[in-house]
């Protein structure tokens, strides 16, 4: 994007609503995405700093009056300046606290969404952290009211899993002239934040709403960064920041802009689902959709419930992607007909090992293998569409060898070579030699033995005129010559059916051999899922072990206790997932699946070969 675009319009009404243009642009990223997010109060250089992450020198809208410049959220979506293959999505919000606006619950759900849709959120302020900067950030305390986790959870359950959605934290204090220090000690940036989120002493209703302002803050947030800036340049050049050169910017601001910048660039995260989900681009959008669509009808967004519709699109996606990628592969490698089921099957394996591959790395949230399911399905109908045209191939150039071999027959026949005594014995060995050459003939395919023994059956009725009609053969010649041709004809009909019987076995271990190549890579993408669910329920439980303590360092123990029964529902809910019990009954799910379409197919091919034999 050259320049930023309008993600989230803000109407006049306060109806949010998306631009159609900004989602086209990140449906066509096929990329992980690094959301980066800046909110805070209207007029406070929230665009000049977004600018220089992006570096440019311009593109966000930069306002020089009291007037608010953005309106609801812009976006501008920039290769990653650090990371190769990925795309950096910035996200400029509207000002929270417009005097214009005048609806501060507009103000929340702008602000929710920036929160929600970023892996790194950007708070900007002026001058100090104090308590009128904090009550600033009070659209946070909206969350437990607007935001659920899970459907039907009360405001407290949800608040305790947000954490698994919030993204990093990023404290900008602007035109910071202040020295950094607490109780007459120097510190460092993030021990000033640290001290003004400190709970403070005291019953009273007021600071109980401000302690609760805290506690959120540090609940929601445990990944927490602190940067001060003092102001870019004088005050007389404020107003023509863009034109500014490197130059004339103060050294301080560029040390800590550059830094700020940096610690973005090098730790902000791409954006993730629980379960570590990566998002793409047009996972972001869709996001997106979810998310305003569920402010506009109920007022309440449900996290779960927008993750698993998600999930349904992409997955249904995945799916689709896996068979196309199956359908490319199969016409590549296979040179039809081939010479046997074997070498089909083979193809196969191959084909869908990478078909496998391509859905695993894309699936998720997938509990009860519906996708997989779905695919392997589609698969197995593929496959079979595959085995339908091989067979039709193998047909078609059996019938034309045996037609071309045939003319020097007809021609024969047509001169009546046949129809002369001893006719009939010379008919005989032109079939035998016309079968001799017929078997000789290289990429016949896995219809061979069947199309022969049709093509005998269909000239029983001239075999036997000639045989009838030869007066040179006598009763018991004509019974002997009877015999051979019988013999002959149920020696090619037990050799289409022993090519029947193998075929089905071909398939049937094909069947086995996807079984066990989807149980595989089922089983690997668990153990990756598992592996993955510890990594952030331990992360999760060594946040609220570090707030229990810091409670306790402040003197609020009722405050630690309470926070210490989440702590053991989470250790329990950690023990639950370390058991094997859930994964091998996703691959006994799975099996059992498998087994019943596998028997569905042996039905289908047990009546095409009944409708074959009719025939």
């Amino acid at each position: 994007m050259e320049e930023p675009l309008c993600l989230v319009r803000n109407g006049p009404d306060g109806e949010l609503s998306l631009n159609p243009a900004a989602l086209e642009v990140l449906r066509g990223i096929r990329q992980p995405v690094v959301v980066v997010a800046i909110a805070g109060p209207y007029r406070t250089g929230k665009s000049f700093l977004l600018n220089r992450l992006a570096q440019r020198r311009s593109g966000f809208h930069l306002g020089h009056t009291v007037q608010a410049e953005t309106k609801g959220i812009w976006m501008w979506c920039l290769p990653h300046p650090c990371r190769a293959n990925t795309t950096l999505v910035l996200l400029d919000t509207e000002g929270l606290g417009d005097p214009d606006k005048g609806d501060s619950r507009n103000d929340a759900w702008i602000f929710t969404l920036a929160l929600l849709l970023s892996s790194t959120l950007v708070y900007n302020s002026t001058s100090t952290i104090d308590q009128q900067a904090l009550e600033n950030l009070g659209v946070v305390m909206a969350l437990m009211e607007r935001v659920r986790v899970r459907a039907g959870e009360s405001g407290d359950a949800a608040a305790a899993d947000f954490v698994r959605f919030f993204p990093g934290f990023v404290w900008a204090v602007r035109d910071f002239v202040l020295e950094l220090s607490v109780d007459g000690q120097s510190v460092n940036e993030d021990e000033y934040l640290e001290h003004v989120l400190r709970l403070q002493p005291g019953s009273s209703r007021v600071v109980q709403e401000q302690n609760e302002l805290r506690r959120c803050l540090r609940d929601f947030f445990p990944n927490r960064k602190c940067f001060v800036l003092p102001p870019p340049a004088e005050p007389e050049a404020m107003k023509h920041l863009e034109e500014l050169k490197e130059g004339q910017l103060r050294p301080r601001f560029l040390q800590q802009a550059d830094a700020f910048c940096r610690h973005i660039w090098d730790t902000a995260p791409v954006k993730a689902l629980p379960g570590r989900a990566a998002v793409m681009g047009r996972m972001l959008a869709s996001l997106a959709e979810r998310y305003v669509e569920a402010i506009g009808n109920s007022g309440v967004l449900c996290l779960e419930s927008a993750v698993m519709a998600l999930a349904a699109a992409e997955n249904t996606v995945a799916v689709a992607a896996a068979v196309a990628e199956y359908r490319r592969r199969m016409e590549r490698e296979l040179k039809l007909p081939t010479a046997s089921q074997k070498e089909l099957g083979d193809a196969h394996q191959r084909c869908e090992r990478r078909a496998l591959a391509l859905f695993m790395a894309r699936v998720f949230a997938d509990k009860e293998q519906r996708y997989q399911l779905q695919l392997m399905s589609e698969l197995e109908a593929a496959k079979e569409e595959f085995c339908r045209r091989n067979e039709a191939a193998s047909e078609e150039r059996c019938r034309a060898v045996l037609q071309e071999l045939w003319r020097d027959v007809e021609r024969r026949l047509d001169r009546g070579e046949y129809a002369v005594p001893g006719g009939s014995r010379r008919f005989q060995e032109h079939l035998g030699e016309l079968m001799e050459k017929y078997h000789q003939r290289p990429g016949l395919g896995v219809k061979a033995a069947a199309v022969l023994e049709k093509f005998l059956r269909e000239h029983e009725v001239l075999v036997r005129a000639l045989r009838e009609a030869d007066q040179q053969l006598s009763e018991y010649e004509k019974k002997r010559v009877a015999s051979e041709a019988a013999a002959a004809a149920a020696a090619a009909k037990a050799a289409a059916a022993a090519e029947a019987v193998r075929a089905t076995e071909a398939r049937q271990e094909e069947q086995r051999r996807s079984l066990e190549e989807q149980k595989r890579q089922l089983e690997k993408l668990l153990w990756r899922q598992q592996r993955a669910m510890l990594e952030e329920q331990e992360r999760v439980i060594e946040h609220k072990l570090r707030e229990q303590e810091a409670l306790l360092e402040e003197g609020f123990e009722r405050e630690a206790e309470a926070l210490w029964e989440q702590i053991r529902r989470l250790e329990e809910e950690k023990e639950e997932m370390k058991k094997p019990s859930w994964i091998q009954q996703a691959l006994d799910r799975l099996s059992s699946a498998a087994m019943l379409l596998q028997s569905l197919v042996q039905i289908l091919l047990s009546v095409s070969q009944l409708v074959i034999w009719r025939k």
